[in-house]
């Protein structure tokens, strides 16, 4: 039977769909891929758009039960038990979060997202696997900016809102807090800090960076371009939040670099021995 990597997937909406992209030399995806690899497959399931009900209307069409020749959603560390289970990461809420428009639809309501985001988590497709869970809060919103845009693309005025979309990533913090064993990734807190680092005179205690209140973008310019998405430095961000979480079972073992591997080292291949013997039998 073919061996079959575990995996760590990011479910989310165009924000993780666009961290498949290469910008300024960044790649979110790519990064997370070369810390894993030989032992996971990052996988992604980003779709741009979407909302946490679209998110369950679909997931059982993106991620299988396990099976015995399907993508393992564990793996097993050398001479060891089962140590480290795959991971995914869930990133919704930037569309749930849109408010009510005759020209968008998107909006999932407050209470809805939150009763969404649990269901996500205790999905049975889900569970099934075992896997480790992380909760990524939707990141701010920079609304002076999203206002031109969406204005210019046909909506009679911003189909989203700094502190609505605050809101939501409240909500996430909740979630995870209720849930033992899922881990909160807090991307709207780290991108807002380090916007006001980065924003000289800025007063935190008032209206917020890109609410029409403050009239102040400041330094959301360069991580949210469009007000809405990341950029690459917003990626870079994300993946420092990240990093920590994914390998610690092999981070400071002896042999690290090769700890952990589906398939063995090339030194330790269960071939190597019989080449060894092949070649002492030629001499």
């Amino acid at each position: 039977m073919a061996s079959s990597y575990p995996q760590i997937v990011l479910f989310g909406d165009s924000l993780f769909q666009g961290a498949a992209g290469l910008s300024d030399g960044f790649s979110f995806q790519a990064a997370l891929q070369a810390q894993v690899l030989r032992r996971f497959d990052v996988v992604n399931r980003g779709f741009s758009g979407y909302n946490t009900s679209n998110a369950l209307s679909i997931l059982p069409q993106i991620l299988a039960p396990p099976t015995p020749g399907g993508p393992a959603l564990k793996y097993l560390k050398p001479g060891a038990k089962t140590l480290t289970r795959s991971n995914k990461f869930i990133l919704f809420g930037a569309n749930d979060a849109c408010v009510e428009l005759p020209t968008n639809f998107q909006r999932v309501p407050l209470d809805k997202y939150k009763a969404n985001l649990a269901r996500l988590i205790n999905h049975p497709t889900i569970t099934a696997h075992k896997p480790k869970i992380f909760l990524i809060t939707p990141p701010p919103l920079d609304q002076i900016r999203v206002t031109v845009l969406d204005r210019a693309n046909g909506h009679p005025a911003a189909a989203r809102q700094t502190k609505l979309s605050a809101t939501y990533s409240e909500a996430v913090r909740q979630v995870a807090a209720k849930h033992p064993g899922v881990t909160l990734i807090d991307l709207h807190k780290a991108l807002m800090d380090r916007a006001i680092q980065k924003t000289p005179g800025f007063d935190p205690k008032g209206p917020a960076l890109g609410d029409p209140e403050s009239g102040v973008r400041g330094y959301l310019e360069h991580l949210l371009p469009d007000g809405l998405h990341l950029s690459s430095e917003s990626y870079r961000i994300l993946y420092d939040l990240v990093r920590p979480h994914i390998g610690a079972e092999w981070a400071g073992t002896k042999d690290e670099d090769r700890v952990a591997y589906v398939l063995p080292d090339w030194r330790e291949a269960p071939w190597l021995s019989e080449d060894r013997y092949l070649r002492g039998k030629s001499l």
